[in-house]
Order: C-alpha cells, then sequence, then structure tokens
C-alpha cells in the first residue's frame, strides 16, 4: 500500500497577475524556491514524495510567512462567520472570555504557519491544547458535533484566504493541491485531538457532573446574568424550577454554629443520589441544598424522606434568581435562634411559615429599639405580670373579633380573667390599641421581644413556654 502521495508542486516562479506584483515577488522569494530536476513531463517539473501523515513538508517554508501576513484578518472572519453561522458560540464571543477566545483563535493559525515553517514541536503543543478544548466543551454541554462544524467552517475559511493570496503568488496548481491537503489534513489532527479530549471527559461522567453541577451552583448564588444561569443549567442537565429553595442542614442533638454544620452523611448521600433534581453542597462547614418547587404536591414529604432525621431549615421558595436571597434567611434563622430548639426536632423548620419572623431576625437591634420604645407602658411592672401582659395583648392583636372568649381560648383562661388584664392594658396603652399604625408596632414589639427571651432561656438552659414560640417546626 502506497504511503505517500506525489505532486509536482511547481515552486519555480510564474508570472503573477498584474495587479499584484509586489506580493508574488515578497512571499515567494527566490530563496524559498526548491530547485527540482527537469522530467519529461507535461509540465516540465519532477514529482515530489508527499507523506500522508505531514504533508506540510512538501510545502516550501516561505509559506509560513504568507500566512502570518494574513492572520490577523483571517482570525476575523473567522470570528465573525462562527457567531454568525453557529449561534451556540456567538454568545461565549460576546462575554468577557471573547478576547481570550479570539487569541486562541490566532494562536491556532500561528501553530499552523510554525508548522508549515518547519517546528515540529507546534503540533505537539496544538494536540495538547485541542484535547483541552474538546474536554472543556464537554463540560459546557456542547455537543461534539457543534465543535466540529466550528472546525470545519474555520479549515473553509483559511483555504480560501490562503489559496487565494497564494495564486497571488503565481504558484502552480499542483502546489494549490497541496494547500489544500495539508490544511485538510491539519485539521483531521486537530479534530481528533479535540474528540479524544471530548471522550476522555465524557468517560468521567460522574466527576464532570459533578464540576458542573457545582459550577451552576456557584452560578446561581453569586446572582449571575439569567442567560449565564440558563447555560449551566442547561450543561449540567438540570431543569431551572418557576421557584426554589435553599435547605440549611444542622448536626443533631447539639447547639448550632457554622462550624459545626454537618453533611447528609452516608445514608442521607445515598438518598441524595436518587434526586438529580436537588443541588447540593455537602462539603465544608456550610451544607446546604437547592431544592426545586418545595411546596408542589409531595415536596414536603420527599424532602422528609431525603432528609431523615437529619434537622434543617428550609428557607423561603423564591424565584431561582433569587436563590441567594433563601439561602440567607435559611442561614439567618440556624444561625440567630438557638440550635438545639431546631435540632430536638425531627423535621425541617419552614421559613415559609414563619415571614413575620424572618423580618425580626433580620434587625435584632432595631427590634430591641422598638421593643423599648412600644412596650415602655409596661417597663415598670413585674417580669411575671408584664409576660402575662404580653401573652395577652398578642393574643388579642392576632385574634379575628378581638372578643375576650376567642383570646381566652387561645390562652387557656376564663374570659374574665382576659376582660380584666384588658382593662388594664387600655389603661396602660391608651389611644395606641386603636390607632393602626400603633397596633403594629406593638406586635411587632412583642413578636421581637418573645424572639430575644427565647434565645436567653436557650442559652440558660431553661425550657421556654409553648405559648411563647413564635417560629416552630413543621409537622
Amino acid at each position: 500500500m502506497s504511503t505517500a502521495t506525489h505532486y509536482s508542486p511547481g515552486l519555480t516562479s510564474q508570472r503573477a497577475p498584474s495587479a499584484h506584483p509586489a506580493r508574488a515577488a515578497s512571499i515567494v522569494g527566490h530563496r524559498d524556491r526548491v530547485p527540482v530536476p527537469r522530467s519529461s513531463g507535461p509540465q516540465g517539473e519532477a514529482p515530489r514524495t508527499v507523506p500522508h501523515d505531514a504533508p506540510w513538508v512538501a510545502l516550501p517554508p516561505g509559506f509560513a510567512r504568507l500566512m502570518r501576513g494574513e492572520n490577523p484578518r483571517l482570525v476575523s472572519e473567522i470570528v465573525e462567520q462562527i457567531c454568525r453561522q453557529l449561534p451556540e458560540y456567538a454568545q461565549l464571543f460576546e462575554e468577557d472570555s471573547g478576547a481570550l477566545l479570539r487569541r486562541a483563535t490566532g494562536r491556532v493559525l500561528d501553530h499552523f504557519a510554525e508548522l508549515i515553517a518547519g517546528d515540529r514541536s507546534s503540533s505537539v503543543a496544538s494536540a495538547t491544547i485541542h484535547r483541552a478544548l474538546g474536554r472543556g466543551e464537554s463540560r459546557a454541554g456542547r455537543s461534539l458535533d457543534l465543535l466540529q462544524a466550528a472546525y470545519r467552517l474555520g479549515a473553509r475559511l483559511v483555504w480560501r484566504r490562503y489559496a487565494m493570496v497564494a495564486r497571488h503568488t503565481g504558484v502552480s496548481q499542483g502546489t494549490l493541491a497541496l494547500l489544500a491537503e495539508v490544511i485538510f489534513a491539519y485539521t483531521d489532527q486537530i479534530v481528533i485531538a479535540a474528540a479524544s479530549g471530548y471522550a476522555q471527559a465524557q468517560t468521567d461522567e460522574p466527576g464532570t457532573q459533578r464540576f458542573l453541577r457545582q459550577k451552576l451552583l456557584r452560578s446561581l448564588l453569586a446572582g449571575e446574568p439569567a442567560y449565564l444561569v440558563a447555560e449551566a443549567a442547561r450543561a449540567a442537565r438540570w431543569k431551572l424550577p418557576a421557584v426554589l429553595s435553599a435547605v440549611v442542614l444542622l448536626r443533631p442533638g447539639v447547639p448550632d454554629s457554622p462550624a459545626e454544620r454537618t453533611a447528609l452523611g452516608s445514608a442521607g448521600a445515598a438518598r441524595l443520589r436518587h434526586r438529580p433534581d436537588v443541588l447540593a453542597q455537602l462539603e465544608g462547614p456550610e451544607a446546604f441544598l437547592i431544592v426545586p418547587e418545595p411546596h408542589a404536591p409531595g415536596a414536603r414529604e420527599q424532602l422528609a424522606e431525603l432528609l431523615g432525621d437529619q434537622p434543617a431549615v428550609v428557607g423561603p421558595a423564591v424565584p431561582w434568581a433569587s436563590a441567594a436571597e433563601s439561602l440567607r434567611w435559611a442561614r439567618t434563622v440556624a444561625e440567630r435562634l438557638p440550635g438545639t430548639v431546631l435540632a430536638d426536632t425531627s423535621g425541617p423548620t419552614y421559613c415559609d411559615e414563619n415571614l413575620s419572623a424572618l423580618l425580626l431576625l433580620g434587625d435584632q437591634a432595631l427590634v430591641g429599639l422598638v421593643s423599648e420604645r412600644c412596650l415602655a407602658p409596661l417597663r415598670g411592672l413585674t417580669p411575671n405580670r408584664r409576660r402575662h401582659l404580653e401573652a395577652t395583648l398578642l393574643a388579642w392583636l392576632e385574634a379575628s373579633s378581638g372578643s375576650a372568649p376567642e383570646v381566652a381560648v387561645s390562652l387557656g383562661l376564663h374570659p374574665q380573667t382576659v376582660r380584666q388584664r384588658m382593662r388594664r392594658l387600655e389603661k396602660l396603652f391608651g389611644d395606641a390599641l386603636t390607632d393602626p399604625q400603633s397596633r403594629f408596632e406593638i406586635d411587632l414589639a412583642l413578636r421581637g421581644r418573645l424572639l430575644q427571651e427565647r434565645e436567653a432561656a436557650r442559652t440558660a438552659g431553661l425550657a421556654v413556654p409553648a405559648d411563647r414560640a413564635l417560629l416552630s417546626p413543621a409537622g
């Protein structure tokens, strides 16, 4: 089987078209010509042996200078046509990485020119670059067909420009044919290298998917532009939900702090593998999940099954673009409420059921100031008397009718006891109990004070009565 092709390069000078005499003289000068013995062939040129695996060795080094002169314009043309014909890549060139991609395109052309000039090490460097490119395309979730289409488009544009300039130098048809073979042989090599890198990434599918899902998680929580998050979600094969919740995981049975958070454990991690719709960060001191559609039918049961006996705080359900806010609020609850309150429960605490408490936890110093001012009429009472009146006042504010029997039922008291307390409160607060703004501030102050008392009691190891709780686990 033949291992070579015979060409008649015809590198002796031919008359250049009159419109380009200078280029013909300067690009393929006398020192670049390869003397060949005359033969009896129709062109009077001796055939040259061209290796199939390296046809570029048959081209004169002078072609390298020709190529380098065209490469800056060629890079712009390749980028423009790729963006026009392959829209999937258009966005990449418009982003911050666009300049890097342009330089990479220019580097590919430079490698080709170096190969023609006789630098064989450029072939190894080029293969390394394109294997890495193939791995990157796999991790980005783009198809190998798309990458190969970009290579084919680039090869056509390279051939068109190089051939046009080569013809202006006056080379023969045989040399043009050899140039075409060189371009497409080089393209084959880099396509094979890229496909090898792509296949290598595919064989490491679990690792690739972990990488892509972590990239998506970072993109979601960093509040990146929607198109970047959507691209990351597509690459990770994760459907963006209408709403989601962040779930902060806590260590059961001990006070909570960021350093004491833990992952789900081996059993929970095994259950998580059957929930590809859940994103997870289980390593490090701040373990959490991202759960889509937390209020969909059956979602709570599924989350409880996934968590097992792992206590957790489920952040508010928010649009996916606000994922960081859900995580922030879940962390706020986990960090500012005593950990044992949450850790002693067998199920997750849902922030959506306690949004007023989230508001109070947002700025405890401000809530404390509001409490001091709005509840000043109770300041001179004994602690026990003050707590009784505060509980009665809050129950009255929450009651739909505000009647003594309704308040009495909620507190487990006799209606007459409630009436006596309410008369005392009306005397202390006066018109404030009938003013909507004052009632709102008093309600806020009461809830804030209860949160503070609850935290102080838990810190001291004391029990908190159930009727003093504002943030309780969902059953």
